[in-house]
C-alpha cells in the first residue's frame, strides 16, 4: 500500500539520506548462514512499497529535531516487523499477488514464508535489545503482541456478515495502525519528548494508520489489479467484512443484504460485480472515504504540538492528501 505520489515523494525526499542509512542496516542484518532465509527476506523487502512505517519514524524524528543515530536501527526494526507480518498474512490469506509481484509463499511455498517471517521477528528483537532502552523494547514488544492479537481476531471475524463498524475498527487499529503508532511513538522516545508530545505522536500514527487501512479496503471495490498490484476481490474471497461492506449491509435492501451475507459467508467471488454494484448503489464508498477523512483530520490535529518545520509539514501533507490515494 502507498500514499499519494505527490505527498509521499515530497516527504521521502526530506529523509532520502536517512533512508539510505536504514537500507544499509537492513542489508547488513538480513545476513544469515542459511541461504534461503536471505533469499526470501530480500525478495519481499525489495518487492516494492514506500516503506512508510520506517519513513514515519524518520519524519517524526525530523519534526522533533532528533538526531539520535539509533533511529536507523529502529527504522529497520519496524520494517522487519512489518515484513514478517506480510509473510505470515499472505500465507494465512492464501494470497498470490502483492505489489504487482508474486507473493513469497507463491514463489517459495508456505513453510519457507512462515519460517522466514519468524526469522525476521527474532532478528527485530535482537536489534531492539541492542538499543539498551527498556522503553523502546516495551513499545515494540507491545506493538508486536497487539498486531498478533489483531491477526487472530481478524481470523475469528472471517465469514461473519454481522461484524460491526466498531469491531472492524478494533481489528485494523491492532493489525495495521499499531505499527504506525509505534513508529511515531519511538521517535518521541528517542527525542526525549514529554509524555504529552509522545502521546500526540502516537495519536498521529494511529489515526494515519487507521485511515490508510480504511482506504486500502475501499480500493478493493474500485481499484484496478494492474494499478494496485494485488488481486481485486481478495478481501471478498477471504470472507473479510471491510467497511464498504459493513456500510452497504446497513443501508441495503433486504435483497441486497441477503446477497452480501451469502457472499461473505461463502467467500465466493463469482458475484463480485454484483457486490460492487451494491456497494456503489448504497453510496458506501463515499461513507467509507468520509470515515477515512475523519481519521486523517485527527492525525492533522495531533500534530499541532510539534515544532513548525519542513518535516512536520510533510507529516501534515501525508495525512491531508491520503484520500487521493489510488494504489
Amino acid at each position: 500500500m502507498s500514499a499519494p505520489a505527490s505527498s509521499t515523494t515530497a516527504a521521502l525526499a526530506l529523509i532520502a539520506d536517512d533512508m539510505r542509512e536504514v537500507d544499509k542496516v537492513i542489508a547488513a542484518r538480513l545476513s544469515s548462514s542459511v541461504a534461503l532465509v536471505g533469499e526470501v527476506a530480500h525478495y519481499i523487502i525489495q518487492a516494492g512499497g514506500k516503506r512508510l512505517r520506517p519513513a514515519l519514524l524518520l519524519l517524526m524524528c525530523g519534526a522533533l529535531e532528533c538526531l539520535d543515530v539509533r533511529r536507523y536501527n529502529l527504522a529497520a526494526v519496524v520494517e522487519f516487523i512489518h515484513t514478517a507480518t506480510l509473510l505470515h498474512d499472505d500465507v494465512v490469506d492464501g494470497s498470490t499477488l502483492r505489489r504487482g509481484h508474486a507473493t513469497a509463499n507463491e514463489n517459495f511455498g508456505n513453510p519457507a514464508s512462515v519460517l522466514v517471517g519468524d526469522f525476521l521477528y527474532s532478528r527485530a528483537f535482537q536489534m531492539m535489545v541492542q538499543t539498551g532502552d527498556m522503553r523502546v523494547m516495551e513499545i515494540l514488544a507491545d506493538a508486536t503482541n497487539v498486531i498478533a492479537e489483531g491477526e487472530v481476531q481478524q481470523l475469528v471475524n472471517t465469514h461473519d456478515a454481522s461484524l460491526t463498524e466498531a469491531g472492524y475498527l478494533e481489528v485494523i487499529r491492532s493489525k495495521t495502525a499499531k505499527l504506525f503508532e509505534a513508529s511515531a511513538r519511538l521517535a518521541a522516545v528517542l527525542a526525549g519528548s514529554s509524555a504529552s508530545v509522545e502521546q500526540a505522536c502516537a495519536a498521529y500514527g494511529q489515526a494515519l494508520g487507521t485511515a490508510f487501512q480504511v482506504i486500502d479496503d475501499a480500493l478493493d471495490y474500485e481499484g484496478d489489479v494492474h494499478e494496485m498490484g494485488k488481486n481485486i476481490g481478495d478481501d471478498l474471497r477471504e470472507g473479510k467484512m471491510t467497511l464498504p461492506l459493513i456500510i452497504a449491509m446497513q443501508r441495503g435492501t433486504e435483497e441486497q443484504r441477503a446477497l452480501l451475507r451469502r457472499v461473505i459467508e461463502t467467500g465466493s467471488t463469482d458475484e463480485l460485480a454484483a457486490v460492487a454494484g451494491v456497494v456503489h448503489a448504497t453510496d458506501a464508498m463515499s461513507a467509507t472515504r468520509a470515515a477515512a477523512q475523519a481519521q486523517a483530520q485527527l492525525a492533522v490535529q495531533a500534530l499541532s504540538v510539534l515544532p513548525a518545520n519542513s518535516h512536520t509539514k510533510a507529516l501534515l501533507q501525508l495525512a491531508a492528501q491520503l484520500l487521493e490515494r489510488r494504489v
